[in-house]
């Protein structure tokens, strides 16, 4: 969620950080802050708002030289969005100042005890709480290492912490429990990120952390221990990214960049996944091919577009290999008492590998003895390794808080991970998962012919530059379409915006048609004749009723025509890939709507790209 950056070494300090923090701005943020260590004592400066205000403050208020610094956007928890609640946040004495991401879940216990001793704490956030520990705990120890692991062992929730003493300006420390950070290892400095975001334009080789470790970073050191002070390690692992992937490439928006990338995600995301006899070969799978036999049912788990991909794997899945699936929100998944067994396979899709309600559900998972398999683009994130299995979609970076190309790619990987059940448990024949591969391959060039469309599509969303409601409606692997067409609406364009299973619309939101109001229509294929005949009745139903319906049909299907207000032409493919390329107008629509309207595409209100708080 929100983006920390750590500095020691010989350039300036304040360059690193705010360049670092910029490169972290796609994590959502509300407000931004600095600290440099400069002659025995801190200076800081913190704003409310976007990095432009802290970087004109600073411009107006030059700080020291100084070539140890940390910094911090802000994504507001405790306390309103303003500039006392900004981080980073300084002990009683000012001595230590801290950044934070997560939420101490014990903090109000530990605020009364530290205004019970006489502290004066003037924020609201849990952070400034940290920050005086650490400054107590330094004073009696004189290590900030040791007085960092002493205080992580007190606190309780999911944290990140990053802190500076203002007498020892050779060293930044920093822990995590349940909360996203990873080393940078430079030549004569090193640093520290919320992900590897931050440092890339210093160095592509990193050093994961564990859980409830305690990093120290010095010029030419880094050392790692776990909380209560025994040496521990990390993995170092290279980065396979450079600064220019985060980069926009001449687009407007990082989103449209990332709509456009897609073809090459699409294939990047199937390369190398099968051996020299045709075999699908997945990545980190350490379950047992009798394991996988053995499983009896399958849970799949996610949140927002991470959930709406999980819809398309249970069709994929279920039609494949006749295993049972379900498909829930990890954030409620725990909290009803799931009944787990040795032969439950929970399938975890996280995007970053960081999201807290996905991380707890499948420790729940874990701890009920259900083996778990993560569909993850972060390697070296934290769900990938508490789980059994990964499957990496290698999307690349994704700077746009809207998924797009992670979407699309997580299908891919669902879709693999189906055809690589099938295989494992002889419910497919080597030549129809090969069939199905061969269709798999031709999806870059039909999401490509998805993008040769946009102008057309860009046009019907400045026609509907004014409209303040949408539906979506889809039958089978459509519904799931429309519930993520709905949601990059409501993610970008801030207007009410609904998916819905077209069988849903004689049971009540058929109420909601009125005259003029655009409606998105996902057609299945015609070789679903069944399906695609009952989805054009539901148009018809709501066409009657004054529906401007845009209906999104594959090629060749003139029996849509006479019903379509608009239409959409789609590739030809079967229905249970039909997600892969009815999803890209949808994403350009919500695009293009959100510019026309003056927002911020790229960082939506109220939202962040990774949400590692529950």
């Amino acid at each position: 969620m929100c983006g920390i950056v750590g500095y020691v070494g010989d350039k300036q300090a304040r360059d690193v950080v705010i360049e670092g923090l910029r490169l972290l701005e796609y994590r959502g943020y509300d407000s931004a802050g600095i600290a440099l260590v400069d002659n025995g004592s801190i200076v800081s400066d913190k704003r409310a708002g976007k990095l432009a205000n802290l970087e004109k403050s600073i411009e107006e208020t030059p700080l020291p030289p100084s070539t140890t610094g940390i910094g911090h956007t802000r994504w507001a928890t405790h306390g309103a969005p303003n500039d006392t609640n900004a981080h980073p946040h300084l002990g009683q004495q000012g001595r230590v100042a801290v950044v934070h991401n997560g939420i101490i879940e014990n903090f109000a216990q530990l605020r009364d005890e530290l205004e019970r001793e006489g502290h004066d704490l003037r924020s609201e956030t849990d952070t400034e709480i940290a920050a005086h520990l650490l400054e107590n705990e330094l004073e009696r120890t004189g290590d900030l290492t040791t007085a960092m692991q002493a205080v992580c062992r007190r606190l309780e929730g999911a944290f990140t912490l990053v802190a500076v003493d203002a007498q020892d300006p050779s060293l930044v420390v920093a822990a995590r429990r349940n909360s996203p950070l990873v080393v940078g290892l430079g030549e004569g400095e090193n640093f520290l990120g919320s992900d590897v975001a931050a440092f890339i334009e210093h160095t592509r080789e990193a050093l994961e952390l564990g859980q409830d470790q305690v990093v120290t970073i010095t010029r030419d050191d880094v050392r790692v221990t776990d909380f209560d002070g025994h040496e521990a390690a990390g993995r170092r692992y290279h980065v396979d990214w450079d600064l220019s992937a985060a980069e926009k490439d001449g687009f407007d928006w990082f989103m449209r960049k990332e709509i456009f990338e897609q073809p090459r995600a699409v294939a990047d995301a199937l390369l190398g996944r099968h051996d020299g006899r045709g075999e699908l070969q997945l990545d980190e799978v350490r379950i047992t091919e009798d394991e996988l036999r053995d499983v009896d049912r399958i849970v799949i788990i996610g949140c927002g577009t991470a959930n709406y991909a999980g819809l398309v794997a249970k069709y994929a899945i279920e039609h494949w290999t006749r295993i049972p699936c379900e498909v829930e929100l990890a954030h409620e998944f725990r909290y009803r008492d799931p009944i787990l067994t040795r032969n439950t396979l929970v399938i975890a899709i996280s995007q970053s590998g960081e999201t807290a309600d996905t991380l707890m559900a499948i420790r729940y998972a874990r701890r009920q003895r259900a083996k778990v398999l993560a569909i993850c683009n972060t390697n070296g994130s934290t769900i990938p390794r508490e789980s059994d299995a990964v499957i990496y979609t290698h999307a690349g970076p994704e700077i746009g808080v809207a998924s797009t190309k992670g979407f699309l790619t997580q299908l891919m990987a669902c879709y693999l991970l189906g055809l690589y059940l099938a295989q494992v448990r002889g419910t497919k024949y080597g030549d129809e998962i090969s069939a199905v591969i061969s269709e798999l391959e031709q999806m870059p060039a039909h999401v490509q012919r998805m993008l040769d469309q946009a102008e057309t599509i860009y046009a019907l969303a400045r026609q509907n530059a004014q409209t303040r409601s949408v539906l979506f409606l889809g039958r089978h692997a459509g519904f799931p379409v429309a519930l993520e067409g709905a949601l990059k609406l409501k993610e970008l364009a801030y207007i009410h915006a609904e998916g819905f299973a077209a069988g849903e619309l004689k049971h009540g939101p058929i109420a909601l048609i009125e005259e003029g109001l655009p409606v998105f229509c996902v057609v299945p294929p015609r070789g679903r004749d069944q399906l695609h005949d009952k989805m054009i009745s539901a148009i018809q139903e709501i066409r009657a009723r004054g529906a401007h319906t845009i209906v999104l049909a594959e090629e060749g299907d003139t029996s849509v025509a006479e019903y379509a207000d608009e239409t959409i032409t789609l590739p030809v493919v079967p229905t249970l890939l039909q997600p892969i390329v009815a999803t890209v107008p949808l994403q350009l629509f919500a695009c293009e709507l959100a510019t026309v309207m003056g927002h911020d595409v790229d960082q939506p209100r109220n939202l962040a790209k990774s949400v590692t708080v529950e």
